[in-house]
């Protein structure tokens, strides 16, 4: 029997289903007659289907950007959903504390099941109130262990390129290194240190993904893509079902093990915490009373966000430099005649403070940051009730209250009015060539690479530390020499959440 078949003798059920039907062409014709005025993909004022599938395929940023310059600097791109490729409206709406970030994306990048951490919070309130328990953590005034705490962790990545890793290409002596490996384990035990005040999780001492606690981490990151992608992130904060698809921190191996490690670092310093002289992140955290399920919480974000972002930048400039001989000549001039004029110490790491009055390398870091901008979620926002008003190009435009809207940080950092026709050219030297008021619409574009206002990423600091240390500071480009092994196919590189899963970077380092 058919369903048709199955309402005859049955004539009241047809108004029924008649209503039904009529109430979801009404709510579907009122949403797309909101944004009537946006143009956008075929389709998209009916259905989000082309962004859900580019985001499954991880193609979503460079499809959002595609959007933006065929479309322009607001488009849509859903019956609900605009995205814009504009610096001064982003400006606005990270400003303007009407808007709130949009729960359908944010409730999706939760870690444990049912709390929130600073960046899946969705009430600006508790965000605002938990951003003040937690910024002084990680600055330099309360952390005082913040720099030599990177020093360390640099030091022992030197250690391991120079025993295991270097080749001798004169004598036909090649031993390729996975540079995505070695950099992510240097950002883990970076963050693990400064996070849980202890010496890390010792990846690099190791060698090794320690309790593969990375790639658990990426398989969760891909799988949690795919569930925003088919719309299924409320099943992981379901009430009982969300439990058995989380991890959990007792769980012996896995994503759910990192948890475990990360909060019994936490609880072993809770319990030394009167006699405890630490100035450290976790000391400040504590310190600003940030406790119980709430401290765990945010020390396993910190964990996370804090390895994956510096990471990818981190991977992608020295690729660019790398596949560019000019800058690389450039980069490794600039280094040597510092050393030789004295302005950096023949030994050592050196200091943030040095580091940012080296030129070149402030403009092969910006231009890291703009070419391979390291977090390209969309992060969306949601209008406030009664709608906005935004400046376009000079011109008015009217956002309805209710929609979200969310940014395409390519298409932004690669935006040709306002970086030039070689936008998408990896070339440091913008940064000089460029008049006064020029150089001051790049850098207010450069400003939002770590977010703006009160939703600006809290690591900004950590992360521009360790870019001037790490790939770009001279201790790796004085005493050793890079090549790509497979220049046709550098790396493989994946899209997940917006974040970037990089592997098989396989290089070769030399002595000097």
């Amino acid at each position: 029997m058919t369903f048709l078949e199955s309402l005859e003798g049955h004539k009241w059920q047809w108004p029924i289903l008649a209503s039904f039907v009529a109430l979801y062409l009404v709510r579907m014709a009122v949403r797309y007659h909101r944004l009537r005025y946006f143009r956008g993909p075929w389709g998209s004022g009916f259905s989000k289907l082309q962004y859900d599938y580019k985001v499954y395929t991880g193609e979503a940023h460079a499809w959002c950007r595609d959007v933006n310059e065929k479309y322009g600097p607001i488009a849509r791109i859903g019956p609900n959903s605009l995205i814009t490729s504009s610096s001064n409206v982003w400006m606005h709406i990270n400003t303007k504390p009407e808007y709130k970030r949009s729960k359908w994306y944010f409730s999706a990048v939760r870690v444990e099941h049912q709390r929130d951490h600073i960046f899946s919070q969705t009430d600006t309130r508790l965000h605002d109130e938990r951003r003040k328990q937690i910024a002084p953590g990680y600055s330099g005034r309360e952390n005082l262990e913040l720099e030599s705490s990177i020093d360390y962790r640099l030091l022992e990545l030197l250690d391991l390129i120079r025993t295991k890793y270097l080749s001798d290409p004169s004598r036909g002596y090649i031993n390729p290194m996975d540079l995505s490996k070695k950099i992510q384990y240097f950002t883990m035990d970076v963050i693990s240190t400064l996070g849980m005040g202890r010496p890390g999780f010792g990846m690099l001492r190791a060698d090794a993904d320690i309790d593969n606690y990375i790639r658990s981490s990426e398989e969760g990151m891909r799988i949690a893509n795919t569930f925003s992608a088919l719309r299924l992130s409320w099943i992981a904060q379901a009430p009982v079902i969300g439990k058995l698809v989380c991890p959990q921190s007792t769980d012996v191996k896995g994503f759910g093990a990192m948890m475990g490690a990360c909060f019994r670092a936490v609880d072993e310093r809770l319990r030394d915490a009167d006699h405890d002289k630490r100035r450290d992140m976790l000391a400040s955290f504590i310190r600003h009373k940030l406790v119980g399920d709430e401290l765990k919480s945010e020390v396993l974000e910190t964990l996370i966000a804090g390895s994956d972002t510096t990471a990818g930048a981190l991977r992608a400039t020295m690729l660019y430099v790398m596949a560019n001989k000019r800058v690389y000549v450039k980069l490794q001039e600039e280094i040597d005649r510092a050393v030789r004029e004295g302005r950096v110490s023949g030994e050592g790491v050196i200091s943030y403070s040095t580091a940012k009055q080296l030129p070149y390398l402030q403009a092969v870091i910006k231009e890291g940051l703009r070419v391979f901008p390291p977090v390209r979620n969309i992060v969306p926002k949601d209008v406030p009730v009664g709608g906005d008003t935004v400046l376009v190009e000079g011109k008015p435009v009217f956002l309805p209250g209710g929609v979200d809207i969310g940014f395409s940080a390519l298409a932004m950092h690669r935006d040709k009015k306002v970086y030039g026709e070689d936008a998408d050219s990896f070339r440091p030297e913008r940064w000089f060539d460029a008049n006064q008021g020029k150089l001051a619409a790049m850098m207010k574009v450069h400003e939002l690479s770590f977010g703006h206002g009160r939703w600006q990423c809290l690591g900004r600091n950590v992360a521009q530390m360790e870019l001037n240390k790490a790939i770009f500071e001279r201790q790796l480009f004085r005493y050793f020499d890079w090549a790509i092994a497979n220049p046709v196919k550098p790396w493989d590189a994946m899209n997940a959440l917006g974040l970037f899963i990089i592997n098989d970077f396989l290089v070769q380092v030399s002595a000097r």
